[in-house]
């Protein structure tokens, strides 16, 4: 199959227009404590090249991934092509103190000095208070002079175009969410083929107006590069038992003939409560096999078959430890 280009959709009530895939480049920073790999940067080079010069219009970052490599190795790709393509979005996040957990309106500010300058732009598209579950405190960020004053701030100021929350724990995110008015979120792991945490927290933030982004649909990869040889499940080394369901899935999808990773993308990519998947890649033909995937035809009897297996609504993280880098 031949990739073609993706119609794009409003982000939530922003103006900004993107694809129904997202890229995720948290592995284009080298993490391997996290995926259990290295990338280094003539791979990094090439992942982004295809990226930027296929038909998704949207990237997303953070400060933290690779302790600041993803951002730069972004940065070093758009300038190699000129500057950032006409209509493409780039998301980035403001990330806590890696070495003492603050996370106030002045470490909020640094980040947002440190990425613009990686990245090599003066404005970023989407721009998302990053993991506030392990900050030091919640109520410093919340409090007066926080991080989220601040990021509200900085869209007041013409530094954002929209402002967003990308977590993980629903229970903390749903308050803010409640509290405060964000144009998107990013929800991770959370809403796959073998997990549904998230299911109340995307009907609230969809029926709010906000822009729902759907990260890690492969559960952190498995899904997509298969049980038998990436035994990994949400970032940790998985058990039997973490592996079971989607070995289910595995089945159905060998039964049909049909890619796993194309039935765990298009999942996510059919709701029409999503507005995109962000899809994390670390190799070029990863981000061709994407837009294919996208486009694979599903049987009507696998997505019968799939509806009848369980899922667990449980937190897909709660015994991962936090891991910078």
């Amino acid at each position: 199959m031949q990739p073609t280009g993706m119609e794009r959709v409003k982000l939530g009530r922003t103006a900004l227009q993107v694809t129904p895939i997202c890229f995720g480049t948290s592995g284009l920073g080298d993490m391997p404590d996290t995926y259990g790999y290295s990338v280094d940067e003539e791979r990094a080079r090439q992942t982004l090249r295809a990226i930027l010069t296929g038909p998704a219009n949207f990237i997303d970052t953070s400060r933290n991934y690779g302790f600041g490599r993803s951002e730069e190795r972004i940065g070093a790709a758009l300038r190699e092509m000129g500057g950032k393509p006409q209509g493409f979005v780039l998301s980035t996040k403001l990330d806590r103190d890696p070495e003492t957990n603050r996370f106030d309106a002045d470490v909020a500010r640094r980040s947002l000095e440190t990425s613009l300058k990686a990245l090599g732009v003066d404005q970023i598209d989407l721009l998302h208070l990053h993991d506030p579950e392990h900050a030091g405190s919640i109520a410093e960020i919340t409090g007066p002079n926080g991080a989220i004053e601040a990021l509200f701030k900085m869209k007041e100021q013409g530094l954002t175009k929209a402002v967003g929350l990308a977590a993980g724990k629903v229970d903390v995110m749903l308050p803010m969410l409640k509290a405060y008015d964000f144009d998107a979120l990013i929800t991770h792991n959370r809403f796959t083929l073998v997990n549904r945490n998230a299911e109340e927290m995307i009907d609230y933030a969809h029926g709010k107006g906000v822009a729902v982004l759907n990260a890690a649909p492969y559960a952190g990869g498995v899904l997509a590069k298969g049980s038998g040889s990436y035994t990994r499940y949400v970032y940790q080394e998985a058990t039997d038992a973490m592996l079971n369901p989607v070995r289910k899935v595995e089945e159905i999808c060998q039964r049909h003939n049909v890619p796993p990773g194309a039935v765990a993308l298009q999942f996510s990519m059919r709701d029409k409560r999503i507005t995109s998947t962000i899809c994390g890649v670390s190799k070029a033909q990863r981000v061709l096999e994407t837009i294919e995937w996208a486009q694979w035809p599903v049987p009507a009897a696998v997505w019968t078959e799939l509806d009848a297996l369980s899922f667990t609504r449980d937190d897909p993280e709660a015994t991962r430890a936090d891991v910078l880098g």
